[in-house]
């Protein structure tokens, strides 16, 4: 089947099989999203200190062998391995970065201290704790090692010519250290996705600012901005933008024309936001979805210009699940990064969970070992509205459409927020 556009699957939702914008399954919403993403292409040289988070635009290959040299994996004694050898004559020692440069004879060796180059007479070392020292230079082998024990061989760890991190991986703290040891001082990375991020609502008031009757603050930005921040985009923050038509519109073309990405909070359930809605319809090409679960239920994903565009809906938990159950792994894309989504992981519900099957939900819980076992104690308050869950919860349970009320023993599926959230 060609690749539909999203004007087409917009005007003619029947092009694709079971496309169904007001009962939308989330994973159907994400395999949607997927088939749109165009990661961005240009790429830029960074020093190795400034590539975490970032994602590779090319491999990084070894120009050496690591380790270098044959060395020794501890402190002991190497020598040219012989059956029955009892005695080693000890002609030196061998410290890490001053090798021993010295000819050896049958049955001589030197000491050696971990990480130190192995002479070229020899080929195994004893740990010295299976010696005693003799005096006069001459130790006794309480065990003869087998043939090239406690020896590092070269190119044993990576070898010359070898990728070892891969174009679309993400750098990691470790990565960095890795890139270091080889002596390599700049990376090849795609250049930081552009996001602009917005909240819509006259009922909405910045942090900072008296609060009139009826308004509350704004939480939404604080939240999309700490999410976006962990991913390492570059962002712009929009504020609050008000319920104007003129004020709408020029935010969200301005945001459009000069970012990869628009998020908005707020303004896509029905009934609410109708200059918002108009205004994409206008300018963009826009899906507006119901989604089968809970928290978040209402989702609108399209284009706008050549930015894509996010429409979550307003209430603080919502916005935080459908972003991190769609959002973020569409951004990985769009970044160029293969980064897998959280994984799931099936544990022992410590209490009974409300549900009802023909959705999948995202409860809030916390993750905790008892008797070495890991169990889930579902949070009591679920609401949309509730985000102290959030920051109460470790892990998000998630229930898929067929499940419904779980008794408590009940195995179910987690997904934790280290790492993520």
């Amino acid at each position: 089947m060609t690749e539909p556009s999203l004007s087409t699957l917009a005007q003619q939702p029947s092009c694709l099989d079971d496309y169904d914008p007001n009962a939308m399954s989330v994973a159907q919403a994400r395999s949607f999203i997927e088939q749109f993403l165009n990661p961005v292409t240009e790429t830029e040289l960074v020093p190795i200190r400034e590539a975490l988070g970032r994602v590779l635009a090319a491999d990084v290959t070894s120009p050496s062998n690591v380790p270098n040299h044959n060395n020794s994996a501890m402190d002991g004694y190497a020598f040219k391995h012989r059956e029955g050898m009892q005695l080693i004559h000890v002609k030196g020692t061998a410290f890490a970065g001053k090798p021993f440069t010295g000819a050896l004879n049958p049955r001589e060796g030197v000491k050696i201290m971990t990480g130190a180059v192995i002479p070229e007479d020899c080929d195994t070392v004893i740990m010295q704790e299976k010696t005693v020292d003799k005096g006069g230079d001459y130790v006794n082998l309480l065990e003869v090692p087998p043939k090239g024990a406690n020896v590092r061989l070269a190119g044993e760890d990576i070898q010359a010519g070898q990728a070892i991190l891969t174009q679309g991986h993400q750098m990691h703290a470790a990565d960095l250290g890795l890139v270091a040891s080889l002596g390599i001082t700049e990376v090849t990375v795609y250049r930081h996705l552009k996001v602009a991020f917005f909240s819509t609502g006259d009922e909405l008031v910045s942090v900072g600012k008296p609060l009139a009757e009826g308004q509350i603050y704004d939480s939404n930005r604080y939240t999309i901005y700490g999410m976006l921040s962990r991913l390492g985009a570059k962002i712009t923050d929009y504020g609050v933008v008000k319920d104007e038509p003129s004020l709408l519109e020029n935010t969200l073309l301005k945001a459009a024309k000069e970012h990869d990405v628009v998020i908005t909070s707020g303004g896509v359930s029905v009934g609410e936001a109708d200059y918002m809605k108009a205004l994409l319809a206008q300018h963009g090409q826009v899906l507006f979805w119901k989604i089968n679960m809970k928290p978040g239920r209402p989702l609108a994903y399209g284009k706008v210009g050549d930015a894509h565009y996010f429409g979550l809906p307003g209430n603080p938990v919502s916005t935080m699940v459908t972003f991190y159950q769609f959002v973020r792994n569409a951004l990985q894309s769009l970044m160029g990064s293969k980064s897998k989504p959280a994984p799931l992981f099936k544990v022992e519900s410590t209490a009974p969970i409300r549900k009802a099957p023909g959705r999948t939900e995202f409860q809030r819980g916390i993750l905790f070992t008892e008797a070495g076992q890991w169990k889930v104690k579902p949070l009591a308050n679920q609401g949309s509205g509730v985000l102290s869950s959030m920051s109460a919860a470790n892990c998000f349970i998630v229930l898929g459409e067929a499940v419904g009320h779980c008794e408590t023993g009940t195995i179910v599926d987690v997904q934790p927020f280290e790492g993520v959230i």
